[in-house]
């Protein structure tokens, strides 16, 4: 199993990065690590996501969520082709630090036996996770 994770303070309230944490549509106006998402933001719903690795190949997927858990979680796990194979369980995690301040976590558990083979996977994908948490902070911030 390996893990990766990242993480950024954003000034402003749980519910306004929820808001655009969950707003799947809009992800193409801001996004640069997850460019097109779409699906219905529910405990076992299915999304369809387009991910673009910086450096990396864009790929989509279609995982199913775990945990949707307003202003603090959303989870899922994907599989590539078995579960044996790939799994990757997502996450993001929003933790209120003061009134008006959070620290946002994303982060991934990657599980299968082609996991050794995916190390340059793995560290483009933790660039895209960097990415994404600074523009996710520009827009909450700018109040979009």
């Amino acid at each position: 199993m390996k893990h990766l994770r990242t993480e950024i303070s954003i000034d402003a309230s749980a519910e306004q990065v929820w808001g655009v944490l969950t707003d799947l549509e809009r992800f193409s106006e801001w996004n640069p690590f997850i460019t097109r998402a779409s699906g219905e933001v529910r405990q076992g719903g299915r999304l369809e996501i387009f991910m673009a690795p910086p450096g990396g190949k864009a790929m989509g997927f279609k995982p199913t969520l775990m945990t949707v858990d307003p202003n603090r979680e959303l989870r899922w796990v994907g599989v590539f082709l078995h579960k044996t194979l790939f799994t990757g369980q997502h996450y993001f995690l929003i933790e209120p630090q003061a009134q008006c301040q959070v620290t946002f976590v994303q982060g991934e558990y990657f599980g299968g036996i082609m996991l050794p083979l995916m190390g340059g996977v793995l560290r483009k994908t933790v660039l895209g996770f960097d990415e994404m948490n600074h523009a996710l902070k520009a827009r909450v911030e700018a109040g979009s």
